[in-house]
């Protein structure tokens, strides 16, 4: 039905919260986002979290918490980069290997999948590292990315799709295929 094979998402910002961390106990989601992740997975697209989230580093929570919270939300898998920025790993986006992870352990085509997210300094930069779509949504940090941070970003990773949420940006992508 699809060619789109994965919708990466990332947490803070884009699902609910405010852009800075919330403990998965105090997190609540956007309105629309449950009815956004059902809409992909009925077109048989794979809805995947990833996320950066180095407050696990500092113990305030575990990457326990947010595997059940992901999966209580239908997130078919999740990624999440525990580190510190300044350790240098592999998975804390902007680099993409929770990508190249995501996509060895689900047969995926990176090309094949797209990233929705609120950073683009971090979300976009990691989608336009593997091919991958990109939309851009305009809650949690999104418009501010655009306005004030877009030096740092746009000209490697323009977004494909700006979205004023993540229902927006799910019917794009949905539109964008049929």
């Amino acid at each position: 039905m699809s060619s789109l094979q994965a919708v990466f998402i990332d947490r803070d910002g884009t699902i609910g919260g405010t852009g800075h961390f919330i403990h998965p106990r105090q997190f609540e989601l956007f309105p629309g986002v449950q009815e956004a992740l059902l809409l992909l997975k009925k077109h048989r697209i794979k809805v995947i979290a990833f996320t950066n989230q180095h407050n696990i580093a500092k113990g305030l929570a575990t990457e326990q918490e947010f595997m059940e919270q992901f999966e209580s939300y239908g997130f078919d898998a999740s990624y999440i980069c525990p580190h510190e920025p300044e350790e240098g790993c592999g998975c804390h986006k902007p680099r993409p290997g929770m990508l190249h992870l995501a996509a060895e352990e689900h047969q995926l085509d990176l090309t094949n999948c797209a990233v929705i997210g609120d950073v683009g300094s971090t979300d976009m930069l990691a989608a336009a590292a593997v091919g991958a779509r990109k939309v851009l949504v305009k809650t949690g940090w999104g418009q501010k990315s655009l306005d004030t941070y877009r030096h740092k970003w746009y000209d490697q990773a323009s977004p494909d799709y700006i979205a004023d949420d993540l229902m927006d940006g799910a019917r794009w992508l949905i539109k964008d295929l049929l």
